[in-house]
């Protein structure tokens, strides 16, 4: 595997520029709408916004049922890619939709289940849905139940899926948007494979203490991890009481480790060590604040290149917690071998991301979880 580089694309994401397209859509029509969250299930971190739920985190996703032959997905952003997907299979991914209401028609009369998830990473904007509405005739139905199972996964690009169905390594910014897909990012494959409700609550180029390359030393990943709505400083997503995941699965490290450090920054390979450590204590001690001592917290650590430090430090860490008597923090190296990292700027594949879901459903496996 090559390194990371610092690339045109990565320094947008990093400085929260996005990209805009359209979408083919239908106008949307003129009718009050219920409670959003009445008639659709979502486990994301979304924000009540009026007649709508704004987000910001990849991966969110909202899933609904309705009586008909055609149904339609209200929304209003014109920053990310979606996918909808009918009874299972993706029927259409809308760029960049803007303000509309997309229509799925020509079903075959009946009950059928709608899926809505977004795809791409929007740290410097949100996006909102409006609900689902039944083509004429029919109606929407009540939202299907929440799994019982609930992972929360933690991390970067890597975790988001950053260009993860890219034809090549090379991308620019427009390639990247288009060739991210974190509905097909290890931890969802993994979630569904398991059928559990999950977050991705994950932003590309953020370390725990130090961001690639050094950049936006202001800020690291913490500063967002409380937030529903990423570009909102300050924000606060409010748990509805409803998400609690009985497994967290945590990576952060590759953008502290994974460059060298540049003058002026004001680290030592030791003193980075050290402040990594020490925030990942606290992170830990938060999450388990939380979530209480029953769930399980995975430190999550894989290949990084030209250097052993995030490993060490992530294993050490899960030693002093286990040392503590917690028990239930548990380390997880995933190892580079039979992964191709073809995705955009040498970022793990769709490929790779199943076989890191292998993985990691083969390590859930052995837990002593309490579904």
């Amino acid at each position: 595997m090559r390194p990371l580089r610092v690339t045109a694309a990565l320094a947008a994401m990093l400085s929260a520029t996005m990209l805009s397209g359209t979408a083919h859509a239908s106008p949307s029509p003129d009718r009050h709408r219920p409670d959003v969250l009445a008639e659709a299930h979502t486990a994301g971190r979304v924000k009540p916004d009026r007649d709508s739920v704004r987000y910001s985190w990849p991966g969110v996703y909202f899933e609904g049922r309705f009586r008909g032959t055609g149904v339609g997905i209200v929304l209003d952003d014109a920053e990310n890619d979606y996918d909808v997907q009918v009874d299972g299979a993706t029927v259409a991914t809308l760029v960049t939709p803007g303000r509309t209401t997309y229509w799925v028609n020509g079903l075959t009369r009946g009950v059928h289940g709608v899926r809505l998830v977004k795809r791409t990473e929007s740290p410097g904007a949100s996006g909102a849905f409006g609900g689902f509405v039944a083509a004429r005739g029919g109606s929407i139905l009540p939202r299907p139940a929440a799994r019982h199972r609930q992972i929360e996964f933690i991390g970067d690009s890597y975790t988001a899926g950053y260009g993860n169905v890219s034809d090549s390594r090379e991308c620019t910014d427009a390639q990247l948007a288009r060739a991210t897909n974190a509905d097909l990012s290890f931890g969802a494959l993994t979630a569904r494979r398991l059928n559990a409700d999950y977050q991705l609550n994950a932003v590309s180029g953020r370390g725990m203490v130090r961001n690639y390359n050094g950049l936006d030393p202001q800020v690291n990943y913490r500063t967002y991890y409380d937030r529903a709505l990423l570009n909102v400083d300050g924000d606060v997503w409010r748990n509805p009481g409803t998400w609690r995941p009985q497994l967290v699965v945590v990576g952060l490290g590759i953008n502290d480790f994974s460059t060298a450090i540049n003058p002026g920054e004001p680290w030592t390979p030791e003193s980075l060590t050290a402040a990594y450590s020490a925030a990942y204590h606290a992170f830990l001690d938060k999450l388990r604040a939380r979530y209480g001592p029953r769930t399980i917290i995975v430190v999550a650590a894989t290949y990084v290149y030209n250097t052993t430090a995030l490993a060490d430090a992530a294993q050490r860490i899960v030693q002093e917690r286990n040392a503590r008597g917690d028990d239930r923090i548990r380390y997880w190296y995933y190892e580079e071998t039979g992964l191709d990292y073809l995705g955009c700027h040498y970022h793990p594949s769709f490929h790779d991301h199943q076989i890191i879901a292998e993985r990691l459903g083969a390590y859930i496996a052995a837990l002593p979880l309490r579904w």
